[in-house]
Protein backbone atom coordinates (compact mmCIF):
# COMPACT_ATOMS: atom_id res chain seq x y z
CA UNK A 1 0.00 0.00 0.00
CA UNK A 2 1.27 3.28 -1.03
CA UNK A 3 1.12 6.41 1.27
CA UNK A 4 -1.69 8.48 0.80
CA UNK A 5 -1.51 11.76 -0.52
CA UNK A 6 -0.72 14.71 2.59
CA UNK A 7 -3.58 17.07 3.23
CA UNK A 8 -3.41 20.98 1.96
CA UNK A 9 -3.88 22.76 4.77
CA UNK A 10 -5.89 25.65 2.62
CA UNK A 11 -7.96 23.06 0.31
CA UNK A 12 -11.80 23.71 1.36
CA UNK A 13 -12.69 20.48 2.51
CA UNK A 14 -10.57 17.91 4.25
CA UNK A 15 -10.24 15.86 1.05
CA UNK A 16 -10.33 17.02 -2.28
CA UNK A 17 -8.05 15.08 -4.43
CA UNK A 18 -10.68 15.52 -7.32
CA UNK A 19 -9.65 18.89 -7.76
CA UNK A 20 -6.65 17.25 -9.29
CA UNK A 21 -8.06 14.82 -11.10
CA UNK A 22 -10.76 17.34 -12.46
CA UNK A 23 -7.60 19.83 -13.80
CA UNK A 24 -6.38 19.35 -17.47
CA UNK A 25 -3.22 18.55 -16.09
CA UNK A 26 -4.46 15.20 -15.16
CA UNK A 27 -6.18 15.11 -18.17
CA UNK A 28 -2.93 15.05 -20.23
CA UNK A 29 -1.88 11.82 -19.00
CA UNK A 30 -4.69 10.17 -21.08
CA UNK A 31 -3.53 11.94 -24.31
CA UNK A 32 -2.71 10.59 -27.52
CA UNK A 33 -4.07 7.10 -28.92
CA UNK A 34 -2.83 5.12 -25.96
CA UNK A 35 -4.89 7.35 -23.30
CA UNK A 36 -7.45 7.62 -25.26
CA UNK A 37 -7.55 3.66 -25.55
CA UNK A 38 -7.28 2.90 -21.88
CA UNK A 39 -9.82 6.02 -21.20
CA UNK A 40 -12.63 4.19 -23.93
CA UNK A 41 -11.80 0.42 -21.84
CA UNK A 42 -12.41 2.41 -18.51
CA UNK A 43 -16.13 3.70 -20.16
CA UNK A 44 -17.13 0.55 -21.39
CA UNK A 45 -16.51 -1.69 -18.45
CA UNK A 46 -18.26 1.56 -16.05
CA UNK A 47 -21.24 1.89 -18.11
CA UNK A 48 -21.76 -1.72 -18.45
CA UNK A 49 -22.40 -2.14 -14.48
CA UNK A 50 -25.05 1.64 -14.45
CA UNK A 51 -28.80 0.73 -15.10
CA UNK A 52 -28.93 2.32 -18.63
CA UNK A 53 -32.50 3.19 -17.85
CA UNK A 54 -33.15 7.17 -18.79
CA UNK A 55 -35.40 7.35 -15.17
CA UNK A 56 -32.41 6.66 -13.09
CA UNK A 57 -30.77 9.47 -11.19
CA UNK A 58 -26.74 9.03 -10.90
CA UNK A 59 -24.81 11.16 -8.85
CA UNK A 60 -21.09 11.20 -10.11
CA UNK A 61 -18.63 12.04 -6.76
CA UNK A 62 -15.52 13.64 -7.90
CA UNK A 63 -16.39 13.32 -11.42
CA UNK A 64 -15.30 16.88 -12.44
CA UNK A 65 -13.02 14.73 -15.32
CA UNK A 66 -15.95 13.92 -16.89
CA UNK A 67 -14.98 10.83 -18.05
CA UNK A 68 -18.63 9.50 -17.30
CA UNK A 69 -20.69 12.55 -17.01
CA UNK A 70 -20.76 13.14 -20.70
CA UNK A 71 -21.75 9.36 -22.29
CA UNK A 72 -24.13 9.10 -18.99
CA UNK A 73 -25.82 12.66 -20.19
CA UNK A 74 -26.11 10.64 -23.44
CA UNK A 75 -27.96 8.21 -22.60
CA UNK A 76 -30.73 10.79 -21.36
CA UNK A 77 -29.85 10.38 -17.24
CA UNK A 78 -29.96 12.56 -14.41
CA UNK A 79 -26.81 13.42 -13.92
CA UNK A 80 -25.21 15.36 -10.63
CA UNK A 81 -21.69 15.92 -10.45
CA UNK A 82 -20.52 16.71 -7.25
CA UNK A 83 -17.05 18.58 -6.91
CA UNK A 84 -14.42 19.83 -4.04
CA UNK A 85 -14.54 23.77 -5.55
CA UNK A 86 -15.43 25.46 -8.53
CA UNK A 87 -12.90 24.83 -10.64
CA UNK A 88 -13.58 21.21 -10.22
CA UNK A 89 -16.50 22.01 -13.09
CA UNK A 90 -14.23 23.10 -15.92
CA UNK A 91 -14.44 20.29 -18.09
CA UNK A 92 -17.48 19.57 -17.84
CA UNK A 93 -18.63 23.20 -18.16
CA UNK A 94 -20.34 22.77 -21.26
CA UNK A 95 -22.59 19.77 -20.04
CA UNK A 96 -23.67 21.69 -16.83
CA UNK A 97 -23.97 24.73 -18.91
CA UNK A 98 -26.33 23.12 -21.40
CA UNK A 99 -28.50 21.85 -18.74
CA UNK A 100 -27.53 18.35 -19.51
CA UNK A 101 -25.97 17.85 -15.71
CA UNK A 102 -26.22 19.48 -12.67
CA UNK A 103 -22.95 20.40 -11.04
CA UNK A 104 -22.41 20.72 -6.77
CA UNK A 105 -19.73 21.64 -4.86
CA UNK A 106 -19.44 20.74 -1.70
CA UNK A 107 -17.50 17.62 0.70
CA UNK A 108 -16.69 14.26 -0.97
CA UNK A 109 -16.93 12.76 3.16
CA UNK A 110 -19.90 15.06 4.04
CA UNK A 111 -22.02 14.88 0.97
CA UNK A 112 -24.84 17.63 1.26
CA UNK A 113 -27.70 14.97 0.04
CA UNK A 114 -30.31 13.65 1.86
CA UNK A 115 -30.21 9.95 2.61
CA UNK A 116 -30.96 7.53 -0.74
CA UNK A 117 -30.99 10.54 -2.54
CA UNK A 118 -29.71 9.06 -6.34
CA UNK A 119 -30.63 5.41 -7.83
CA UNK A 120 -26.84 5.01 -8.60
CA UNK A 121 -24.06 6.64 -7.03
CA UNK A 122 -20.65 6.27 -9.10
CA UNK A 123 -17.22 7.64 -7.59
CA UNK A 124 -14.19 7.12 -10.42
CA UNK A 125 -10.33 7.90 -9.77
CA UNK A 126 -10.95 9.24 -6.24
CA UNK A 127 -11.37 6.36 -3.62
CA UNK A 128 -7.15 5.74 -3.99
CA UNK A 129 -6.17 9.07 -3.64
CA UNK A 130 -8.73 9.85 -0.57
CA UNK A 131 -6.76 8.90 3.32
CA UNK A 132 -10.31 8.74 4.58
CA UNK A 133 -11.66 6.25 1.94
CA UNK A 134 -13.56 4.63 4.65
CA UNK A 135 -15.57 7.87 5.30
CA UNK A 136 -16.26 8.26 1.27
CA UNK A 137 -17.43 4.38 1.05
CA UNK A 138 -20.34 5.38 3.91
CA UNK A 139 -21.14 8.44 2.02
CA UNK A 140 -21.73 6.65 -1.26
CA UNK A 141 -23.69 4.69 0.39
CA UNK A 142 -26.06 6.68 2.61
CA UNK A 143 -26.93 8.63 -0.55
CA UNK A 144 -27.45 5.72 -2.93
CA UNK A 145 -30.75 4.15 -2.76
CA UNK A 146 -29.89 0.79 -4.65
CA UNK A 147 -26.04 0.25 -5.91
CA UNK A 148 -22.63 1.81 -5.67
CA UNK A 149 -20.73 2.31 -8.60
CA UNK A 150 -16.55 2.71 -7.75
CA UNK A 151 -13.32 1.79 -9.07
CA UNK A 152 -9.53 1.56 -7.55
CA UNK A 153 -6.15 -0.47 -8.38
CA UNK A 154 -5.43 -3.89 -6.37
CA UNK A 155 -2.50 -4.64 -4.96
CA UNK A 156 -2.54 -8.25 -6.69
CA UNK A 157 -1.01 -9.68 -9.48
CA UNK A 158 1.69 -7.21 -11.22
CA UNK A 159 0.24 -4.37 -9.29
CA UNK A 160 1.87 -5.79 -6.51
CA UNK A 161 5.06 -3.64 -7.90
CA UNK A 162 2.96 -0.72 -8.68
CA UNK A 163 4.67 1.65 -5.21
CA UNK A 164 8.26 0.59 -6.41
CA UNK A 165 8.10 1.92 -9.76
CA UNK A 166 6.35 5.40 -8.28
CA UNK A 167 9.92 7.93 -8.95
CA UNK A 168 9.89 6.08 -12.43
CA UNK A 169 6.37 6.75 -13.08
CA UNK A 170 6.68 10.21 -11.81
CA UNK A 171 9.22 10.85 -14.24
CA UNK A 172 7.62 9.72 -16.82
CA UNK A 173 4.54 11.32 -16.42
CA UNK A 174 5.52 14.45 -14.56
CA UNK A 175 2.14 14.69 -12.71
CA UNK A 176 2.14 11.63 -10.64
CA UNK A 177 0.34 11.52 -7.49
CA UNK A 178 0.50 9.38 -4.59
CA UNK A 179 -1.89 6.37 -4.47
CA UNK A 180 -3.23 3.78 -2.25
CA UNK A 181 -3.55 -0.15 -3.42
CA UNK A 182 -6.38 -2.18 -2.04
CA UNK A 183 -6.93 -5.68 -0.93
CA UNK A 184 -10.61 -6.69 -2.14
CA UNK A 185 -11.33 -7.93 1.11
CA UNK A 186 -10.97 -4.31 2.83
CA UNK A 187 -13.11 -2.59 0.23
CA UNK A 188 -15.69 -5.44 0.31
CA UNK A 189 -15.81 -4.83 3.90
CA UNK A 190 -16.54 -1.79 4.30
CA UNK A 191 -19.84 -1.65 1.96
CA UNK A 192 -20.78 -4.55 4.01
CA UNK A 193 -20.72 -2.23 6.87
CA UNK A 194 -22.93 0.15 4.96
CA UNK A 195 -25.64 -2.14 4.19
CA UNK A 196 -24.34 -3.34 0.83
CA UNK A 197 -23.23 -6.58 -0.69
CA UNK A 198 -20.83 -6.79 -3.64
CA UNK A 199 -22.58 -7.39 -7.13
CA UNK A 200 -20.27 -7.42 -10.40
CA UNK A 201 -16.59 -6.28 -10.35
CA UNK A 202 -14.59 -5.73 -13.73
CA UNK A 203 -10.76 -5.62 -13.88
CA UNK A 204 -9.54 -3.15 -16.83
CA UNK A 205 -5.80 -3.98 -17.23
CA UNK A 206 -3.85 -6.79 -16.64
CA UNK A 207 -0.57 -4.92 -17.31
CA UNK A 208 0.77 -1.87 -15.67
CA UNK A 209 -1.05 1.08 -17.02
CA UNK A 210 2.36 2.92 -16.88
CA UNK A 211 3.93 0.82 -18.96
CA UNK A 212 1.50 0.82 -21.71
CA UNK A 213 2.26 4.60 -21.42
CA UNK A 214 5.85 3.76 -21.60
CA UNK A 215 5.33 1.84 -24.95
CA UNK A 216 3.32 4.55 -26.69
CA UNK A 217 2.23 1.84 -29.26
CA UNK A 218 -1.68 1.32 -28.84
CA UNK A 219 -2.02 -1.65 -31.33
CA UNK A 220 0.54 -3.46 -29.04
CA UNK A 221 -1.09 -2.60 -26.03
CA UNK A 222 -4.35 -3.62 -27.52
CA UNK A 223 -2.65 -6.92 -28.40
CA UNK A 224 -1.10 -7.67 -25.17
CA UNK A 225 -4.39 -7.01 -23.36
CA UNK A 226 -6.61 -9.22 -25.38
CA UNK A 227 -3.85 -11.99 -24.61
CA UNK A 228 -4.46 -11.38 -21.02
CA UNK A 229 -8.07 -11.50 -20.52
CA UNK A 230 -8.79 -14.11 -23.10
CA UNK A 231 -6.26 -16.56 -20.82
CA UNK A 232 -8.59 -15.21 -17.56
CA UNK A 233 -5.32 -13.10 -15.93
CA UNK A 234 -7.05 -9.88 -16.29
CA UNK A 235 -9.90 -11.69 -14.46
CA UNK A 236 -7.70 -12.93 -11.97
CA UNK A 237 -5.41 -10.08 -11.10
CA UNK A 238 -6.13 -7.11 -13.11
CA UNK A 239 -6.05 -3.12 -12.12
CA UNK A 240 -7.72 -1.02 -11.71
CA UNK A 241 -11.41 -3.00 -10.72
CA UNK A 242 -14.18 -1.49 -11.07
CA UNK A 243 -17.01 -2.70 -8.80
CA UNK A 244 -20.43 -2.31 -8.17
CA UNK A 245 -22.15 -2.52 -5.12
CA UNK A 246 -25.98 -3.06 -4.34
CA UNK A 247 -28.19 -2.14 -1.13
CA UNK A 248 -29.13 -5.14 1.06
CA UNK A 249 -33.36 -5.16 0.18
CA UNK A 250 -33.68 -5.26 4.61
CA UNK A 251 -31.25 -2.93 7.06
CA UNK A 252 -29.58 -1.31 4.46
CA UNK A 253 -28.80 2.10 5.98
CA UNK A 254 -25.43 2.99 6.74
CA UNK A 255 -23.89 1.76 9.80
Amino acid sequence: MHAAPDQDPAAPFPETADIETSSDDYASRFAGPVGEWMLAVQERLALALIDPSPAKAVLDVGGGHGQLAGPLCRRGQTVTVLGSAEPCARRIRALSAGGRCTFRVGNVIALPFPDRSFDTVISFRLLTHCSQWPKLIEELCRVARHSVVADYPTEQGLNKIAPLLFQAKKRLEGNTRTWRLFRHADVRREFVRCGFSPGRRRAQFFLPMVLHRTMKCRTLSVALEALCRAAGLTRLWGSPVIIEMVRNPVGGGAA
